[in-house]
């Protein structure tokens, strides 16, 4: 890519903007981060810090007052943000990235995709555990073949934090899309479907077991899938000892692999792709390897070691670049987000009513 690259406004340097955000936004080719919205002092101290470049705004209103400036909005705010940020800068005429979930419902999520379309402009989600390493060698195993056809898919996305952090993630207001169904959840549903595609029932049971706690924090969501195949997916913060991120089994081996991509933890670090960690970035020691095998436990030496493919967080960014400035595919699609809102919902309803959901 060449030429003058598109300048970015980011709203919101919480976690999500500063960790996984900014950071990519600024090692991507033909991306560069104009503006950053926070009316956090500190986090405004800490932008200009880490970015020294960069513009300063307290308010969405005033990066909108200067849309003719800028070319992409990131949206990384709290949840029930998302929708109404999302719509202003469509309506304003910027391509638009969002942080998931997109919304709090499928058919917002539609009413946005419908808008971008009218528009025609980009709006992606940053689903980023897509190009998790552990995901991506899932995805090379499957699509070869090796595991034989899928009998079920085991995802964990589980942490071990008793204590309540607070803010709006744990608040049991329904207007902040809290809780982990519509947090963690949105990875692990995202990732089902995009390996096995469409779903037809859903069952959950979703607890809130800390004390203090006003939303779900140890939830279970059961699919199956129209192909057959059922998803099992755990996420939880109250898990004392934590099962395999991935356990996949199918008609010829299965595949385990524990521990979660490292990409995370390099970026709150501090760490950089292409800082240095040149072909490093995204890659794990051969012992964290997962297994692949049939007939007896990995943990008893079963089966052989699979190579983990690298991470590769960049790739979403590259991709969101690409299709700006050459019209390439939008790496994930609103309409793909409605459709994970869709299974979120049906297992909402499923927890609270104790049924199982036809979609």
């Amino acid at each position: 890519m060449t030429g003058t690259p598109l300048r970015v406004g980011l709203v919101g340097y919480g976690l999500a903007g500063s960790v996984f955000h900014a950071p990519l936004i600024a090692a991507t080719e033909g991306l560069a981060l104009d503006t950053v919205v926070t009316s956090n002092p500190e986090r405004q101290r800490q932008a200009r810090t880490e970015f020294p470049e960069v513009r300063v705004a307290a308010t969405p209103d005033e990066l909108f007052e200067r849309a003719g400036e800028l070319d992409l909005i990131v949206i990384a705010s709290p949840n029930k943000t998302h929708v109404p940020l999302a719509t202003a800068a469509l309506k304003a005429g910027l391509p638009v990235v969002v942080d998931k979930p997109l919304a709090g419902t499928a058919a917002e999520a539609r009413e946005l995709a419908a808008l971008a379309e009218e528009r025609g402009l980009l709006l992606s989600v940053f689903q980023n555990r897509r190009w998790d390493n552990d995901f991506l060698t899932l995805r090379k195993l499957v699509s070869e073949g090796t595991l034989g056809d899928v009998y079920r898919f085991e995802s964990r996305f589980e942490r071990w934090r008793p204590a309540l952090k607070g803010g709006w993630r744990e608040s049991g207001d329904p207007a902040e899309i809290g809780g982990l169904l519509y947090d963690l959840g949105s990875h692990v549903v995202d990732q089902a479907l995009v390996l096995f595609g469409p779903v037809t029932s859903v069952y959950a049971e979703a607890v809130v077991r800390r004390e203090g706690a006003r939303t779900d924090d140890d939830t279970f969501i059961a699919l199956t899938h129209a192909n057959g195949v059922r998803s099992h997916l755990h996420v939880s913060a109250t898990t004392a000892q934590l099962g395999p991120r991935f356990r996949v089994l199918g008609s010829e081996a299965g595949y385990v692999k524990h521990g979660l991509d490292p990409q995370e933890a390099a970026l709150r670090d501090g760490l950089r792709p292409g800082a240095g960690s040149g072909a490093d970035w995204g890659t794990e020691p051969e012992e964290l390897w997962g297994r692949v095998g049939a007939g007896e436990s990995p943990v008893t030496g079963g089966g052989r070691a699979e190579p983990t493919l690298p991470g590769d967080y960049p790739a979403y960014y590259a991709a969101v670049a690409k299709a700006l400035l050459e019209g390439g595919p939008n790496p994930v699609t609103a309409q793909e987000a409605a459709a994970a809102l869709d299974v979120l919902e049906a297992a909402r309803r499923s927890a609270d009513e104790k049924v199982t959901v036809t979609l």
